[in-house]
């Protein structure tokens, strides 16, 4: 029984995607992320309980990626492509699709990360999960403003008619990039690495406490969590891109 039980993890991260899609087809966007946030901690327990276990699996590995693929790869694709097919009604329609090309790519995204023995401690190109912290918090940020008639900075710049598209052509493509990326899960890391993860997690907290101070007034508590998710993972791939262009200085 102990060998299925990260497997049984894993289903929960794909449950958990496919009601974050299914609620982002009902115009339920702000849900439909706290079920992809739900399905990340899925995902985070499902490798770890492998760890614990010792039970690793190929079907395991295979089924993690299919799971992943819709949590990480479809759901935040519909929500971008969605919300700004809602927001969006004075540009033509197809300009939402653009947002659809975070799907195929994050297929070939996971797909190389399962033949690619390099990515045992950290990754090559963005991780799914990040780009999903990334664009579903940008979604379901907006979307509470917009139910409580309130706004910021953020929430006018992901409403605007270029954010979105642009937003997902980059995302998609640093999907497949070349640029190395920590992994938040821990593991063995050179010295570089372990300093750059400093860096990330004080820096995260100084983050999470400007977004708390400055959240918008007039919405609940959890809009400001989803800033702060928004904010610190951006920062984790800006953080990323700037290491990535000083590699004698990150060895």
């Amino acid at each position: 029984m102990r060998r299925h039980i990260p497997n049984i993890i894993t289903c929960l991260n794909l449950v958990c995607g496919s009601a974050a899609v299914i609620l982002t087809l009902w115009g339920y966007w702000w849900p439909a992320f706290c079920f992809m946030l739900a399905g990340a901690v899925f995902d985070f327990c499902d490798g770890a309980a492998a760890r614990a276990l010792g039970a690793y699996s190929d079907i395991g590995k295979a089924l993690d990626s299919l799971s992943d693929m819709v949590t990480f790869g479809l759901a935040p694709a519909l929500m971008l492509f969605s919300w700004y097919y809602k927001i969006n009604t004075d540009y033509p329609s197809w300009i939402a699709f653009i947002a659809l090309i975070i799907a195929p790519l994050s297929a070939v995204r996971l797909a190389r990360f399962n033949l690619d023995d390099r990515q045992k401690t950290g990754f090559i190109g963005l991780p799914t999960p990040a780009l999903a912290m990334i664009a579903g918090s940008a979604v379901a940020f907006s979307h509470m403003c917009v139910a409580h008639g309130t706004g910021s900075f953020l929430s006018s710049l992901i409403c605007s008619s270029w954010f979105i598209p642009v937003a997902s052509v980059l995302l998609a493509l640093l999907l497949v990039s070349r640029i190395p990326m920590f992994s938040l899960k821990g593991g063995k890391d050179s010295r570089a690495v372990a300093v750059t993860k400093k860096v990330f997690f004080i820096s995260s907290l100084l983050i999470a406490v400007l977004c708390i101070v400055f959240r918008p007034e007039g919405v609940p508590f959890i809009a400001a969590l989803f800033q702060i998710i928004f904010f610190v993972f951006v920062w984790y791939l800006v953080l990323q891109v700037i290491v990535s262009l000083f590699p004698e200085k990150a060895e």
